[in-house]
């Protein structure tokens, strides 16, 4: 599949009607939880294609390109309220953020275990095994608070169990900071890649960002809170390995492209004929944004689209699904480690090999105090209420110091 091959309606023509900016909700009880992922990411993607362009917008004085830019942006965020309401209105707060972590967790590996770029590879495993603890703890209230089991809801497609413990998550935010790519060296994938990760880990920044003050007690407003300090540290991270040297109109074909490949994949992959029918829909409606992306470029820096995305026919699409062995294989092997970008380089380490002075302890001195910690305060609070912690794990968990189920686990990566 090439975008710039399909036939699209000129710009104008573009606009969704009000009466189609409502659809019907999914039901939450039968709907593959892959539908629910696609939902939150394809939300979380036109999330990034506004904020982007608005940003955009403000560094440009070209009237023709600010009012491409205008006209798409409209259009972005008809996509967005129309993804956005197929949330239905009885899905919870804490249901959806299953579904926001059960992404962030299957989305991670499978463009981990389909990436070439080894800087990429490790800043996806790295952020893997913290977004599969979040999970945890937040399936944890899910079943103090609501007596609900989270293995439902993601279908026992993903397990449930410690990950890196988010309390030594916390760290110092130059130690966030990755080598960016070469665009022009880079290939397509790895580009997609750092562009989809970015947008996915932003939406649920934003999320929790936003809903922890409307959740009904201290403790879970005070996980959310902790969690959505984690995650704008991995949007740090992901951002960052993106060219910063692209141009304005460079970075716009490439958003483009990207939503052009995701809503293809999601058309691809999708069970739900209803939804599927938007997928396709909005797919049209980018290859539209894409070229007249594309043009401008031309026209303003007499660049074509293939310095950004090659001939423009799709890599591998998005596939998403379970990923179990993968995780179990990455979280046996790096479990302990920590970034640490001090002596000149920008990678990962175990913990028992930075110095005693590295300012990773010295930010826990902060923010890692267990005995407050709510993600640690939330294990706490299931073992008091139920004997032990809740989990969905197929067999054993892969490392040791994470097997006891009557005690949460706060020294593991975070003390030598």
């Amino acid at each position: 599949m090439n975008p710039f091959n399909e036939k699209c309606r000129t710009l104008d023509r573009n606009f969704i009607p009000m009466k189609k900016m409502y659809p019907k909700s999914y039901n939450k009880e039968r709907t593959s939880p892959y539908t629910k992922t696609r939902v939150i990411l394809m939300n979380g993607t036109e999330f990034e294609s506004a904020w982007f362009m608005h940003q955009f917008a403000r560094h440009c004085d070209n009237e023709e390109i600010l009012t491409a830019l205008a006209t798409v942006r409209r259009q972005e965020q008809q996509q967005q309220k129309r993804i956005s309401c197929l949330k239905p209105i009885n899905e919870s707060i804490l249901e959806t953020t299953i579904g926001y972590e059960q992404l962030a967790v299957d989305l991670t590996a499978e463009l981990a275990r389909n990436e070439r770029d080894e800087n990429n590879i490790k800043a996806l495993n790295f952020a893997l095994l913290e977004d599969f603890d979040h999970l945890y703890r937040y399936a944890n209230l899910l079943k103090t608070d609501k007596g609900m089991e989270a293995d439902t809801l993601v279908g026992k497609m993903t397990e449930i169990m410690p990950g890196r413990p988010t309390i030594a998550e916390h760290r110092h935010p130059a130690d966030d900071l990755k080598p960016h790519m070469n665009a022009e060296q880079a290939d397509l994938y790895t580009k997609l890649v750092a562009s989809t990760i970015t947008a996915a880990e932003q939406q649920t920044m934003n999320y929790y960002m936003n809903i922890a003050q409307w959740y009904k007690n201290d403790l879970g407003r005070k996980l959310y809170a902790e969690i959505a300090m984690i995650e704008e540290a991995h949007v740090t991270q992901y951002e960052s390995l993106k060219d910063p040297t692209m141009t304005w109109l460079e970075q716009w074909v490439l958003h483009e492209y990207c939503e052009c490949w995701l809503y293809y994949s999601a058309f691809e992959d999708e069970s739900d004929e209803l939804i599927k029918k938007i997928w396709e829909e909005h797919f049209k409606m980018e290859v539209c944004h894409l070229k007249t992306a594309a043009r401008l470029l031309k026209k303003y820096e007499n660049t074509s689209y293939e310095k950004c995305v090659g001939n423009g026919e799709f890599p591998r699409l998005l596939k998403l699904g379970s990923n179990k062995d993968y995780i179990r294989k990455v979280l046996g092997s790096t479990v302990t480690l920590t970034a640490d970008n001090t002596g000149g380089g920008m990678d990962y380490r175990d913990i028992k090999r930075i110095t005693d002075g590295h300012r990773y302890f010295d930010y826990q001195k902060y923010m890692g105090d267990p005995e407050r910690d709510p993600a640690h305060l939330v294990i706490a609070k299931a073992i008091e209420k139920l004997g032990k912690d809740y989990r969905y794990q197929d067999s054993e968990h892969p490392v040791r110091e994470l097997r006891e189920r009557t005690k949460d686990n706060v020294n593991l990566a975070r003390t030598k």
